[in-house]
């Protein structure tokens, strides 16, 4: 079976070549942190405006598979990462502390909303689980994240983070959008539904803004001199395993406490994917100004690519075996 890189991941590398050859500067640096600054904050206000209540209730009965995807999104993931910062302290050459705070901080990222459910529709899996537990994620997420970060650097004695001004940013340029934009979702919402390509659109924009914007910062400081070539081969192979542990563990979890194939599948996908369309955003709010941004960020970039080609080929597992079953209970043997 072969992959490609689909355009927007090409659009994200182009984003960082054009940040290392012609890294903005200066004034039109700080223009350009401001014009990030206020798509951000639009982009959870459409999400608000786009969130559907009546999708939420849909899944929300199935209360036992989203304590676990809740449980592996936002305990065991954090406690995972959490001793690979350690490495940066007695192994700086391979895991530069902002590298390690990186992982940290994908550690306690909410669930991808729209990978996951793609992919659990694509593997005829729960699609109404899926979307509960995933939309429940971000939402969620905009408020642990900070707080699990905390957690995490406190526990680790690393980072200079400042909690006070993080919460600040979250609730002014995250809570506060999102809210309002789902406050005015009886005259949005149709709108939004008519327009999903336009919002999704934006949010690769935004995305593409963000990163381009955050690799400028970072090259100025001198990022690909502080940042070795074994750093990122640790940071992929490190995320290759991430992702391999998760997904094995929600298989042996689901099948343990009998669930049905279809329930696996969603929780397998939104279970152990992070999402980089809420991750960069409130990356961008929580270590705004930070020399080390490219190094924070770049953990949740790697693990979004690998997520994305090792899912596609597991759903089309999960499809066939998911199809098998149903064949095999329409037509059982006589």
């Amino acid at each position: 079976m072969k992959f490609r890189l689909d355009t927007f991941t090409l659009l994200l590398l182009g984003a960082i070549v054009l940040a290392t050859l012609l890294p903005v500067r200066g004034d039109a640096a700080a223009a350009l942190a401001t014009a990030g600054t206020v798509a951000v904050a639009l982009l959870f206000f459409l999400h608000g405006a786009a969130l559907s209540r009546e999708q939420i209730v849909a899944g929300a009965t199935h209360w036992r598979l989203h304590i676990i995807i809740t449980a592996f999104t936002f305990v065991f993931f954090p406690l995972v990462v959490l001793p690979i910062n350690e490495i940066s302290s007695f192994a700086p050459q391979w895991m530069p502390p902002d590298l390690g705070l990186g992982f940290l901080y994908l550690g306690v990222l909410p669930s991808a909303v729209s990978s996951s459910i793609a992919y659990t529709a694509m593997a005829k899996g729960n699609v109404p689980a899926a979307i509960c537990s995933a939309a429940a994620s971000n939402v969620f997420g905009m408020m642990l994240t900070p707080f699990l970060l905390l957690l995490l650097v406190s526990t680790s004695g690393g980072g200079d983070f400042s909690v006070a001004e993080a919460l600040r940013d979250i609730v002014l340029q995250l809570l506060l959008p999102f809210a309002v934009g789902h406050g005015l979702r009886p005259w949005l919402g149709g709108f939004m539904a008519r327009h999903e390509t336009l919002s999704s659109r934006y949010d690769q924009c935004v995305i593409w803004l963000i990163v381009y914007s955050a690799f400028s910062h970072s090259v100025a400081s001198g990022l690909w001199q502080n940042l070795p070539l074994n750093a990122i081969l640790l940071a992929i192979a490190l995320c290759f395993a991430l992702l391999g542990f998760f997904m094995v563990m929600a298989m042996f979890v689901v099948r343990r406490l009998g669930f049905s194939l279809e329930d696996e599948a969603a929780v397998v996908f939104c279970g152990s994917k992070k999402s980089l369309a809420s991750g960069l955003p409130m990356a961008k709010v929580l270590f705004s100004g930070h020399p080390g941004f490219g190094m924070i960020v770049l953990p949740i970039m790697c693990y979004n690519q690998i997520q994305v080609i090792v899912g596609a080929m597991l759903a089309k597992k999960y499809q066939a075996r998911i199809k098998a079953a149903s064949a095999a209970a329409s037509h059982p043997a006589e």
